[in-house]
């Protein structure tokens, strides 16, 4: 007597099964999980694979589907950016303010040294280190070849930059904000 066979029907994996298990196999060798060889040796599996469980079986040790883990980073990575920019805004609303010239004063020197029209005693600052002045296009900043530089909004000046009511400056390491007069 013989038992009745059963017919299983094997599942074939669809090309866009395929294709999602190409971009894991990508997407671990991008982050070091998998090495080159072991890259191309199931990259082949999973083309060459006739059963969801070959398909299956090309990926076992890799970590599930990360959309969502991709989700809440992208989430985290926007929380933090804004509580970056709101630190900032801030930080720059507390700087001491700092008036910009009139129109046709002389320019105004900033350094350490005496005679300065805005003399900072910060030992960061350098004796003559920038000026400021207003021309027919309005306000410019000039280092003077200062040791520890000057900045508008983060960025070191490198000889002269136009600069406006509300630009952060940083003169060494002393910080203010821009104000018109």
């Amino acid at each position: 007597m013989t038992s009745p066979e059963f017919l299983t029907r094997v599942e074939r994996p669809s090309e866009a099964d395929r294709d999602r298990a190409l971009v894991a196999l990508r997407e671990n060798l991008g982050s070091g999980r998998l090495s080159h060889d072991t890259f191309i040796g199931r990259m082949e599996l999973v083309l060459t694979a006739r059963s969801r469980a070959e398909l299956d079986a090309a990926l076992f040790d890799l970590p599930a589907d990360r959309r969502i883990s991709r989700l809440v980073l992208r989430t985290v990575g926007q929380v933090s950016a804004f509580t970056a920019r709101l630190r900032n805004t801030w930080r720059t609303e507390q700087l001491p303010g700092l008036l910009l010239p009139a129109p046709g004063m002389r320019p105004v020197r900033i350094g350490r040294i005496e005679g300065s029209d805005l003399r900072l005693g910060d030992c960061s600052v350098s004796r003559s280190h920038a000026e400021l002045r207003h021309d027919t296009g309005g306000w410019v900043l000039r280092d003077l070849g200062s040791t520890n530089g000057t900045h508008v909004n983060g960025l070191r000046v490198i000889g002269a930059v136009r600069v406006h009511p509300g630009d952060q400056v940083a003169f060494g390491s002393l910080n203010f904000r821009l104000a018109a007069g």
